[in-house]
């Protein structure tokens, strides 16, 4: 019997025996290809010899050291490297331990700021429907997606939505697809005046919205004129990119294709690729001067900031990443899976779209493809997907809710970035046996 508390009470799960490059394999020998990194975290596959020697040194060093009493060469660097391939303006990192906590940080830096500068009558956070932005109470309050926040709802704050970008699913058929990027940008306008056009303190939306809606990218134009509506009424631009960034895109940073610069963006996932627990919120000098010049105090803190061997692991990935070139592989062989995707898919009864960027692809999985219907969600599409994709050694991450939280079945996959041509057809060849045995 297993002392372990599992996701799934009723799951059944083979334990993980090791991993090789693209493959983890269990303690059977069956062997998986890691088409979803775990949750878009494995960029750089598994076993990667440079960042375990990175973790190595740095534990024959100093494993840990609390930041309320030191900082580290390790943190020092990541910062300094995070930052030099930062959008124009951020200027600090702060340093935790994944992708909620990064949200988290934000959403208290951004409250923060404004008691700082004397703007305390600003409360109210604006995100997007079909969005996720983390667990933890208040990042979930922030998230749009209805199924996880409806349990914990009694103990939220308030948080209001509007549309997500979500070209597929909203353009009109009258309709330019810049036209239809700032009509729901727009909305941004119309919640801020609704609301009390200074009592708004940040809106949150991911550059390619990850797990909740499966590679959603926005249309071009719609992030610059959501950075016109926030520098209208002065209200913060936290970009999510826990899921979306660190090259995932093709792009080190998601919002890089975009042509926009946040406030704040919270990064993690890629960030360590899994090697260890790391996460970062990464914010503006002229934010990070209000604290300084204020009460010089962030009301904020984790007992792992900072982790020192963390960092080194992230540092070692970083270079990789940036220096190592894999960022541009990113991009490079995500058009290479996108086309080989339409090729297999793009014309196949029950696939409406097949969408995203760099390495980080969503195939939307529909009843009727003309009319776009969705199966009905008691069909429990995207599980029997899970399930048939597993069975043919392929790691994918199907999801249900796409369009609303209830209805639509989408499959995301976001392989390691040192996938090779050949990798990508036995991705195609396992999706056909799933979805032949599902459809």
């Amino acid at each position: 019997m297993s002392h372990v508390f599992p996701r799934h009470t009723k799951s059944n799960l083979p334990t993980v025996a090791r991993g090789e490059g693209v493959y983890l394999y269990d303690q059977s020998g069956k062997q998986y290809f890691d088409g979803s990194g775990g949750a878009a975290v494995s960029c750089l596959g598994h076993g990667d010899p440079d960042v375990i020697a990175a973790i190595k040194a740095q534990l024959d060093s100093i494993a840990y050291a609390h930041t309320s009493f030191f900082t580290s060469d390790p943190a020092e660097q990541l910062a300094d490297k995070l930052i030099s391939h930062a959008p124009e303006g951020i200027d600090r990192v702060y340093l935790v331990s994944g992708g909620s906590e990064a949200m988290e940080a934000a959403l208290k830096l951004a409250r923060q700021y404004f008691v700082e500068i004397g703007q305390p009558q600003r409360r109210h956070v604006i995100a997007r429907r079909q969005s996720y932005h983390g667990n933890t109470l208040g990042a979930l309050a922030t998230g749009g997606n209805e199924w996880r926040r409806a349990p914990f709802a009694p103990l939220m704050v308030e948080t209001t939505h509007i549309s997500p970008c979500f070209e597929y699913r909203g353009k009109r058929v009258e309709e330019t697809t810049l036209a239809y990027g700032h009509r729901v940008a727009d909305e941004l306008e119309a919640e801020i005046k609704r609301l009390g056009e200074d009592s708004v303190f940040a809106f949150v939306a991911e550059p390619v919205v990850g797990a909740t809606a499966g590679a959603v990218p926005a249309v071009e134009g719609y992030f610059k004129r959501i950075r016109e509506i926030c520098d209208r009424y002065g209200v913060l631009l936290i970009l999510d990119e826990v899921m979306c960034g660190m090259g995932r895109t093709g792009k080190l940073f998601a919002c890089e294709e975009d042509g926009v610069a946040p406030d704040i963006i919270a990064i993690a996932k890629g960030l360590g690729a899994g090697y260890q627990a790391i996460g970062a919120m990464l914010c503006s000098a002229r934010i990070y001067a209000a604290i300084e010049d204020g009460s010089g105090f962030f009301q904020h803190g984790h007992t792992y900031v900072g982790h020192p061997t963390a960092c080194a692991a992230s540092l070692a990935v970083l270079t990789k990443l940036t220096d190592g070139g894999l960022v541009n592989r990113s991009a490079e062989m995500g058009s290479k899976l996108q086309s080989a995707l339409e090729q297999a898919f793009g014309q196949h009864p029950n696939i409406g779209d097949i969408r995203g960027r760099g390495l980080f692809r969503g195939i939307e999985i529909v009843e009727d493809r003309e009319t776009k219907a969705p199966f009905a969600p008691e069909r429990g599409i995207n599980k029997l997907l899970k399930k048939e994709t597993f069975a043919a050694g392929l790691i994918c991450y199907p999801m249900g809710g796409t369009i609303d939280g209830v209805r639509g079945d989408h499959i995301l996959l976001a392989p390691p970035f040192i996938l090779e041509d050949g990798h990508i057809d036995e991705i195609v060849t396992k999706l056909s046996t799933a979805i032949g045995a599902v459809l």
